[in-house]
């Protein structure tokens, strides 16, 4: 049986310049092309959440997609069939559900989940420690962020409640997020988001 756990869903706490660096493509083709099994697990074209080609073309990730107004059965359909992809996302007439393999089994302890100005929501982590000698900044979000973590944003639907959303990682390498919609009398069974401090 496997186990599973909340993540707290974080608001109002971010740095400006966070994702301020774009991933462009020729940086993107530079980087993947380096020798490491888990970088390509999590940025390659295997399907992952967190690949810029995830989409069936080149998109940064930390760049917001509206995920919810595809169908992930059509957008996926040439990852599915070939069972590169362990990603899934539906509605029904009460809530949103995102589902996702996180990539890198150690990695779990780092994921976060945050929403940014009430309208995208963001799945992020490191994969890779940040060193002293090779950055300037405090906080790897700000700089060349894929050289040390993953992200993907989202937007959020208009009917989205994000208030309500839940988040928890099953069996530690899937997460699973619940947003429900505005009007629905869905109630929360794990990891609600919490109101920023300063609205």
């Amino acid at each position: 049986m496997s186990s599973s756990r909340q993540i707290e869903v974080r608001t109002g706490d971010h740095p400006t310049q966070k994702w301020g660096v774009s991933l462009k493509e020729d940086v993107f083709k530079r980087f993947i092309s380096q020798e490491s099994p888990l970088l390509h697990q999590i940025f390659g074209d295997q399907g992952s959440l967190f690949s810029p080609l995830l989409f069936g073309k080149y998109f940064d990730p930390c760049d917001a997609f509206p995920l919810w107004e595809f169908d992930s059965a059509i957008l996926l359909s040439s990852l599915r069939s070939s069972g590169k992809t362990a990603v899934d996302w539906s509605q029904s007439d009460q809530e949103y559900v995102l589902k996702a393999e996180i990539p890198g089994g150690a990695l779990e302890n780092n994921v976060q989940v945050c929403v940014d100005n009430w309208k995208v929501v963001e799945i992020s982590g490191q994969w890779r420690p940040q060193n002293k000698e090779s950055s300037k900044v405090k906080d790897w979000r700000c700089g060349n962020w894929w050289e040390h973590g993953f992200v993907r944003r989202l937007e959020l639907p208009e009917d989205a409640d994000w208030r309500g959303m839940e988040v928890k990682l099953n069996g530690e390498v899937y997460i699973e997020l619940r947003i429900p919609k505005k009007g629905s009398s869905s109630e929360g069974k794990f990891g609600r988001a919490t109101e920023p401090e300063n609205v």
